[in-house]
């Protein structure tokens, strides 16, 4: 019973126009978080008048201020037992410094296994090549790799001509096409249990491997590293997640032991996927700009030197980013 009707309205207003100021602003801005201790308070202020509207209702005047309060309960209500699951708010800078780095470290293993299968095919294509050196035309991937490396070298180093003026752009945009579809399509081998991810990664590091292992021999070291490691540096790890997201795919249909079923396993693998295909976009668009304005461009142009400095910049910041970059309380203990 409320002895100061007065009095009991005066003291609860209080209550009751910071519960509506709160649900206004959730109001506003439907995707906004509340803190643990707005959330404590948001809902301390909930049965606080709710516990006033109870007592209200036990007097037959006052209808006013009693659809008022009824109001701001069932809109607290619904703000606290709301089931539609509101879109999360997508932030660049966050998904590329912590989101990025974390779905990679979660699925390392698929790596590991990724690089596993590179380096078998590098030390195939290699062993091929200083068995079988008429080999090489079959296994380089481009016409101007299939001739001798000192001639290539001397080549490209007397020819002063920019053979990419006036095509800078274009250049770069084919890299990134054609690297995208290399990467995509390992990623997509997933659907054949992993195997094929598997082989085009062998595949690939079959390439690189007799590629240089024939620069190497002949003693071409400085120009292929100050030719591969500018835009190397990001593509070949780009080559690497693409399959570590095929082998992920390929892990989700072929599951492991008495579990979900197959389309419950990729849809809680979905938004990694799309997370590790956004990191490979980056650095495939990085790559190919280095590739186009900077890779294909020798002594005396621009120093070696700097090149490979370039690149080892590179390899250093994206492992850091990858290693270190986001590394949540549990990480670091």
């Amino acid at each position: 019973m409320i002895v100061d009707l007065e009095n009991f309205i005066a003291h609860g207003r209080t209550h009751w126009n910071e519960l509506e100021r709160i649900l206004d602003e959730l109001e506003k801005t439907p995707l906004s978080r509340m803190d643990m201790h707005a959330l404590r308070r948001f809902h301390y202020l909930y049965e606080r008048v709710s516990s006033d509207l109870a007592r209200l209702a036990e007097l037959p005047g006052e209808q006013e201020t009693r659809r008022y309060l009824e109001s701001v309960v069932a809109r607290a209500y619904g703000e606290i037992h709301e089931s539609r699951r509101k879109p999360p708010r997508f932030h660049p800078l966050q998904w590329f410094l912590q989101t990025f780095p974390r779905t990679f470290r979660r699925h390392v293993r698929a790596f590991h296994l990724s690089v596993a299968a590179l380096l078998a095919g590098c030390v195939f294509g290699g062993l091929v090549v200083t068995l079988d050196r008429p080999s090489r035309e079959i296994l380089m991937p481009f016409p101007h790799l299939v001739q001798d490396p000192a001639e290539r070298v001397s080549r490209e180093e007397s020819n002063l001509r920019d053979h990419l003026q006036g095509r800078k752009a274009q250049g770069a945009a084919w890299y990134m096409t054609h690297n995208t579809k290399v990467s995509m399509t390992t990623l997509a081998m997933g659907v054949t249990w992993g195997i094929g991810t598997v082989i085009l990664l062998f595949s690939n590091g079959v390439m690189l491997g007799a590629v240089v292992l024939d620069y190497v021999r002949a003693g071409q070291s400085e120009f292929l590293f100050a030719w591969l490691l500018p835009h190397g540096a990001t593509e070949i790890p780009a080559i690497l997640l693409a399959g570590q997201a095929g082998l992920l795919l390929g892990g989700a249909l072929v599951g492991r032991g008495p579990g979900a079923r197959v389309r419950q396993r990729l849809r809680r693998l979905s938004t990694d996927l799309v997370t590790l295909v956004g990191g490979i976009a980056v650095l495939l668009v990085w790559s190919g700009i280095v590739e186009a304005f900077l890779s294909q461009y020798h002594e005396p142009a621009v120093p070696y030197a700097c090149k490979i400095g370039l690149g080892v910049v590179e390899i250093a910041l994206l492992a850091f980013w990858l290693a270190r970059s986001g590394r949540s309380a549990r990480e670091k203990a």
